[in-house]
């Protein structure tokens, strides 16, 4: 965020995952167009999980630290318990429901220091941050809904195709003409989209198939608990109470919203999707 701006660095990330991919497809000899009973899943997922949690995200970074940023980005599970009871069914019970509300006090808790007027910009960087876990929470129930017609590798570069065209005119009407990108930035997105988008998204998606929703979202939890510590080692950002307390009850919601919720439904085998 310090380098490229932050809506065409989502895009590059995903022009550059996408090359990635078509190309790994091409060699496996599984490139071809998607089948109609796919392409809902494709343009939901290239969306909302990459489009619009990345631009979101990415926003948002540009006011916050990252890792009081991540903690809120990767909040997934306050939205996914409640969405699966609706959309897919999964029974829930008011110990989950508990869960949940303990998770979004952890939220406010994070969120608290800025309530004020002179907080604004702060307010707004984190809404953005709840939107995007709401928007990833929606795309990991449809992929536990959606019936397969392809495999998950020969799907991702065209969700990513779909993701990078979706932000281009968003970037060029926001942010202007693509950046000079320095070393810095190169550098970032040398790792960024070969590996944390193109491998990172596919490998979610395909757990996706397999695990119940809420477990794939409580083992996300590893991400803000690295992020606060990369970012405090590196960057200097200071760990406070209001961080502290949220981190707690946001781990501590997810923890009781999720298991209930496993121990009752259990994973749905691959053949069921």
């Amino acid at each position: 965020m310090t380098t490229v701006p932050a809506i065409w660095f989502a895009c590059l990330r995903y022009m550059i995952a996408a090359i990635c991919l078509f190309a790994l497809v091409a060699l496996r000899r599984e490139l071809a167009l998607p089948s109609r009973s796919d392409w809902p899943l494709i343009v939901v997922s290239g969306t909302l999980q990459m489009a619009g949690y990345s631009a979101l995200t990415g926003l948002a970074l540009t006011v916050l630290p990252p890792g009081r940023a991540s903690v809120l980005a990767f909040s997934t599970p306050i939205w996914v318990v409640p969405l699966a009871a609706w959309w897919l069914r999964e029974r829930i019970s008011w110990f989950a429901m508990f869960g949940v509300a303990v998770g979004l006090s952890g939220v406010f808790a994070i969120a608290a220091p800025s309530i004020h007027l002179e907080g604004k910009d702060q307010i707004v960087s984190y809404a953005m941050l709840m939107g995007a876990a709401a928007a990833w929470a929606i795309s990991i129930v449809f992929v536990r809904l959606h019936r397969f017609a392809a495999t998950t590798l020969a799907l991702a570069p065209w969700q990513m195709l779909v993701a990078a065209a979706l932000l281009l005119p968003v970037a060029l009407g926001v942010e202007g003409s693509p950046p000079p990108i320095g070393t810095g930035g190169a550098a970032s997105l040398a790792y960024v989209g070969p590996i944390a988008t193109a491998f990172a998204y596919w490998a979610v998606v395909e757990v996706g198939r397999h695990f119940n929703a809420a477990t794939i979202s409580m083992a996300l939890l590893a991400t803000p608990s690295l992020g606060i510590l990369i970012s405090a080692l590196t960057l200097g950002e200071a760990v406070d109470a209001s961080l502290t307390v949220g981190v707690v009850l946001i781990g501590a919601g997810t923890r009781l919203a999720t298991a209930t919720s496993d121990r009752k439904t259990g994973a749905i085998p691959p053949e069921s999707t």
